[in-house]
């Protein structure tokens, strides 16, 4: 009989709604936090107030999420669930932890007998809440006992086994530099429509966009919805991230693979957070220098950006 408990760490957003999705469904969920939170109520969802006491409420073999942001502290817990743990039980990182960090981690696990699984999750806290979309590597081995819930949890087939420990990551690495320079070609595409001549409906655009064209998408239908939300793009042009796609760009010289248009789109996130904007400043001193350039904006000059081309591309001349 399948072992329908499963413990989780972390109850932040994707690790709560995770939670109380997979409760709704008929497993057991006993979760953990270092700040418990008190919004959360569900049959089949119990809190624990501590690991061992998580642990304690499982049946073998023992399978606990870890949903926290990557880096050190995920080897900070599972240093402290390992020792609570029996050989068998399974550990698996549902978080965006750096594949290499995974391969590493379990390496040393299997040493003690336990599995780690690295598990990609996209899909947001919707699709947590909702239907998820999972790219998981590992042992088969210990896979397999997690296929259920894992096909239980995703959108219909919106779940892949991808291979040996760290390939989960790694797909899901790779998919977050998609979404980047998507994410990129949508935003260049909205200036371009923001500065026609003239006024442009964007909201309906978006709209018919994302009803039978090339480019309709769960973010063509997103930007609609802050559009709209917003009034238009009033919102900051700062844009945050936890640097992911930075590792990808990395590995790909690594690896000598181009991937120009996800690297720019790391860059122009990067230039998105410079207002003092130095390199700028820096550009308008040298122009200076070589060309008496002034510094700021010249009417005359503006003018001869807009107007001195007189004609077009020339055409090119027939071959005789």
């Amino acid at each position: 009989m399948e072992n329908k408990k499963y413990g989780i760490v972390g109850l932040g957003k994707m690790g709560a709604n995770l939670a109380l999705q997979a409760a709704e469904k008929g497993y057991t969920i006993i979760g953990y936090d270092k700040h418990l939170p008190t919004d959360i109520e569900q049959e089949n969802l119990v809190l624990a107030h501590s690991l061992q006491s998580m642990i304690d409420q499982l049946e073998r073999p023992r399978k606990v999420f870890i949903y926290i942001p990557a880096g050190v502290a995920i080897d900070y817990v599972i240093a402290e669930l390992a020792p609570l743990l029996e050989e068998g039980d399974i550990i698996i990182d549902g978080g965006n932890s750096y594949w290499g960090d995974s391969i590493r981690r379990a390496a040393k696990l299997k040493e003690q007998g336990l599995h780690l699984v690295d598990c990609g999750t996209s899909g947001g806290v919707s699709g947590a809440r909702n239907g998820a979309c999972f790219m998981v590597g590992g042992d088969k081995e210990a896979v397999d006992q997690l296929e259920g819930l894992f096909r239980d949890l995703a959108v219909p087939e919106g779940y892949s086994y991808t291979g040996k420990s760290g390939s989960g990551h790694f797909v899901k690495l790779v998919h977050n530099g998609i979404e980047f320079g998507m994410l990129q070609a949508i935003g260049e595409g909205m200036a371009l429509l923001e500065n026609y001549r003239e006024k442009l409906d964007i909201s309906d655009i978006l709209h018919t966009w994302n009803h039978g064209s090339v480019v309709r998408s769960w973010l063509i239908e997103l930007m609609k919805k802050l559009y709209d939300e917003k009034d238009g793009f009033n919102v900051p042009s700062y844009v945050e991230d936890t640097g992911e796609v930075n590792w990808l760009v990395s590995d790909a010289m690594s690896m000598e693979v181009p991937i120009p248009v996800i690297a720019q789109s790391v860059m122009q996130l990067i230039a998105s957070r410079d207002s003092n904007q130095v390199s700028a400043k820096a550009i308008a001193m040298m122009r200076n220098g070589f060309g008496g350039h002034p510094f700021g904006s010249d009417a005359v000059i503006e003018h001869e950006r807009h107007f001195g081309k007189v004609g077009g591309y020339p055409p090119v001349e027939p071959k005789k």
